[in-house]
């Protein structure tokens, strides 16, 4: 293929990278795309999609198993067709897959397979195929990859990581969790609906760490009455790691004491770094924080003309805010001013049963910044739909600033919650107050009502507590 000029060239087709080209094309620029593997990224082929499907049979296994006879229903226990699971994930990556190479292809976003190399600013070499393509902006989204942790080899068989856990071909019986973020959370769900015997590990107090604490401390009373073994404020000692007849075992240190771990596989969810080196990104004067590039409100790097959007910049590694990023910077590069994203109103979700999500401030973190903090917060326990579903374990909590009346930070556990948030974060692009959350009306019977009573809670106002 001979060499092609472009407005923009981008390294990597996940989705920071196919959303801004699909946008770019949109505004009327010349967009191409090198991706070395299948376009759609992490999210697409090893992360989101792929767990969630895994996450939806899991979560219909376990309610039959735990709920079927308390709703009427009487069948007998499910059993796992592993390999038909496999298969409906593959069809749904696949799916999806097909469509974003659809929307490039009819937005006429150039795509090249192969590995992009960067020779210069304005060049960009498509490693196997000798294409240079050349563009007068260039935008990297490389994305991330999992983190180990020092002295815990991943083999991809006894110590995984979850790119190996999604593609694994038999289910594990038992299996050892370090790490108990959003990835850890949700394959401890996944593993414990299948029937495995699972054990969660998280170092920090709280599982979901980064949530409010109450949140973690609800999650793991639920997750430790179904069974799963959960320990935080435990530290894994890599060094134990010992592999024998098909099992592992490891330590960690637990308090004063030492517990022993075994499983059939450790899974490492420890967090994710961005992908900065191997295809010349240090031939740029761009600097990388904490193995994450610097940008700046723009995602302009310290190099003219050269941005980058996604995970390898390391602000929240989620697909949707890296669909913003990318957007984002086609609107700058085609002069449209955009505004730069606050990220306090970007929505977080755990696909846990029960779900989680989140928004804006934990209550430690508002009051951590001296804000005058008023709280609103509604039990499950008092939502007819919840009740309805049987699923009362969970709460809608607002945060607000008492002086201002500004809505800080929403969160919310159980069923829906990932959709529910959408309503919040509406909410906090609109400038809306708990109050006027509070006067919105809700229809009845719904799980959207707990939102309604914790935004009244907030004044005292809740009716149904």
């Amino acid at each position: 293929m001979p060499d092609e000029t472009f407005d923009v060239a981008i390294i990597g087709g996940g989705s920071a990278g196919y959303v801004g080209a699909i946008r770019g094309a949109q505004l009327g620029l010349k967009v191409a795309v090198i991706e070395k593997e299948k376009v759609g990224g992490t999210c697409l082929h090893r992360g989101c999609i792929p767990t969630k499907s895994f996450l939806h049979s899991s979560e219909l296994a376990y309610t039959i198993k735990s709920a079927a006879g308390g709703l009427g229903l009487k069948v007998g226990q499910p059993e796992i067709d592993w390999p038909q699971v496999l298969k409906r994930k593959e069809a749904v990556v696949t799916q999806l897959w097909r469509g974003v190479e659809f929307l490039l292809k009819k937005n006429k976003v150039t795509v090249f397979n192969g590995e992009g190399v960067i020779e210069a600013a304005d060049q960009v070499t498509v490693k196997g195929n000798g294409t240079t393509v050349r563009a007068k902006n260039l935008v990297v989204a490389s994305g991330s990859q999992p983190k180990s942790l020092p002295g815990l080899a991943m083999d991809g068989e006894a110590v995984i990581n979850s790119d190996h856990a999604v593609k694994l071909d038999r289910m594990p019986k038992s299996i050892v969790i370090v790490g108990a973020g959003a990835v850890g959370t949700e394959f401890a769900c996944v593993y414990h609906g299948y029937g495995a015997q699972v054990t969660l590990v998280e170092f920090l107090p709280t599982l979901l760490p980064a949530e409010d604490a109450e949140v973690g401390q609800l999650l793991a009373r639920v997750l430790t009455k179904r069974g799963i073994k959960v320990l935080t404020g435990a530290q894994v000692q890599p060094e134990s790691l010992k592999r024998s007849n098909g099992r592992v075992t490891i330590s960690a240190k637990v308090g004063d004491g030492v517990e022993a771990l075994e499983g059939e596989r450790v899974l490492v969810a420890v967090g994710r770094e961005g992908i900065t080196k191997g295809f010349g990104l240090e031939k740029l004067d761009i600097q990388i924080d904490k193995g994450f590039v610097k940008v700046d409100e723009h995602y302009r790097t310290g190099h003219p003309n050269v941005y980058a959007a996604g995970d390898v910049i390391g602000n929240y590694l989620l697909a949707h805010v890296a669909y913003y990023e990318g957007e984002h910077i086609m609107e700058h590069i085609a002069g449209k001013n955009p505004k730069p994203l606050d990220y306090n109103r970007v929505p977080r979700a755990t696909y846990s049963y029960p779900q989680v999500a989140s928004l804006g401030l934990s209550e430690k973190q508002a009051k951590d910044q001296g804000l005058n903090v008023k709280v609103g917060k509604f039990p499950l326990a008092g939502n007819a739909k919840a009740v309805i579903l049987g699923e009362t374990e969970g709460f809608a909590k607002l945060i607000s600033d008492a002086d201002t009346g500004d809505l800080l930070g929403a969160f919310l556990v159980g069923p829906n919650a990932t959709d529910l948030i959408s309503e919040v974060a509406l909410a906090k692009l609109l400038e809306s107050t708990p109050f006027e959350i509070g006067a919105s009306i809700s229809p009845h019977p719904t799980v959207s009502e707990s939102v309604k009573e914790a935004a009244l809670a907030v004044d005292g106002l809740a009716i149904h507590i």
